[in-house]
């Protein structure tokens, strides 16, 4: 694309608004070829930020209106995955229906033909204390610490594999393993369970749809899939932080943490699918898409924050061309 602000071999990053983009026709090569749709809109908060959030019944109007847009780009066997915080009622201590009803007015949407496949929560016990009238002043309310995550699909089937997204074993499991026995029988809950079930050994467990951005339990180990970095966006030590704040470059707020990125990518796409993030900013999903061998649309109509997200892809370990566009 000709308003492209950096490409690499696998993907480009493009100015612009996805929406209108969308309706132009200008995305029209990627017509049922996106594997996987992956953004964090502007949450629906109830004050104006910077990266540009819409307010109350515009909001849910304009993400409904994004549905059939996106639809239009997925495969049949593609997944659409939104991650969306909380809204609390203009100075009062009530949380706002407007998230949940802006997801069901995007998943319902009929010209879209959505389902929803499965709702993850990303907790994060790192984050700063919100609302914070009523969670530190006022003290009647507990923080606000995780984000809904939602996963949609054209069919009740799309591609996905949990086996390339497995946990490593706990102890208990791998001396289970080791030694090869444990109580089989009838449980309290009616479940039986045989004697040789637990004894095949499928490389680690399946994952569980609460995604731990840190350990919640000291006593128990945090097992993450293998190819899911560390994700914190308190984490102020990866490449991209530690270059932003050399440079004195303000970071952007809400960015989408990085495992999560890439639990969903290694989840629902194999290398050489498409991955598209039509809400870019500091192109967290196109990074990971890359580094996962995917191919990857980014667009954003921030161009600070297009700016911002080129460091990603100065990061040494990173050896895919980069071509900038002098704009």
């Amino acid at each position: 694309m000709k308003n492209y602000l950096y490409k690499t071999n696998l993907g480009q990053y493009v100015l612009g608004d996805s929406q209108q983009l969308i309706k132009k026709g200008e995305l029209d090569q990627y017509k049922n070829k996106v594997q996987l749709i992956l953004f964090s809109p502007p949450f629906p908060l109830n004050a104006k930020k910077k990266y540009g959030n819409k307010l109350g019944a515009e909001y849910k109007k304009w993400l409904s209106d994004l549905a059939p847009l996106f639809a239009k780009l997925l495969k049949k066997d593609g997944s659409i995955v939104v991650e969306m915080g909380n809204a609390w009622e203009p100075k009062r201590p009530v949380q706002a229906l407007l998230s949940l009803e802006s997801l069901m007015a995007f998943v319902s949407n009929p010209k879209a033909d959505l389902r929803l496949c499965q709702e993850f929560i990303c907790y994060n016990p790192s984050r700063l204390p919100s609302p914070a009238q009523w969670v530190t002043v006022n003290r009647i309310r507990t923080i606000d610490s995780y984000t809904h995550v939602w996963w949609m699909a054209k069919s009740d089937f799309p591609k996905a594999d949990n086996r390339r997204v497995l946990r490593p074993y706990s102890k208990s499991m791998l001396q289970l393993l080791k030694r090869k026995s444990y109580n089989s029988g009838m449980r309290p809950s009616q479940h039986s369970i045989s004697e040789k079930g637990f004894l095949t050994d499928n490389k680690g467990s399946i994952m569980h749809n609460v995604l731990e951005m840190e350990q919640m339990d000291e006593e128990r180990d945090l097992r993450l899939p293998t190819n899911m970095f560390s994700f914190a966006n308190t984490n102020s030590n990866d490449f991209f932080s530690t270059q932003c704040r050399e440079k004195n470059i303000p970071i952007h707020p809400a960015r989408m943490p990085t495992s999560l990125a890439n639990f969903f990518i290694q989840f629902l796409t194999e290398p050489g699918d498409i991955v598209f993030d039509p809400f870019a900013g500091t192109n967290t999903t196109g990074y990971c898409a890359e580094k996962l061998k995917r191919k990857w649309l980014a667009v954003e109509i921030d161009k600070d924050y297009g700016k911002q997200s080129i460091i990603r892809f100065k990061e040494p370990k990173l050896t895919k061309k980069l071509t900038i566009k002098k704009i």
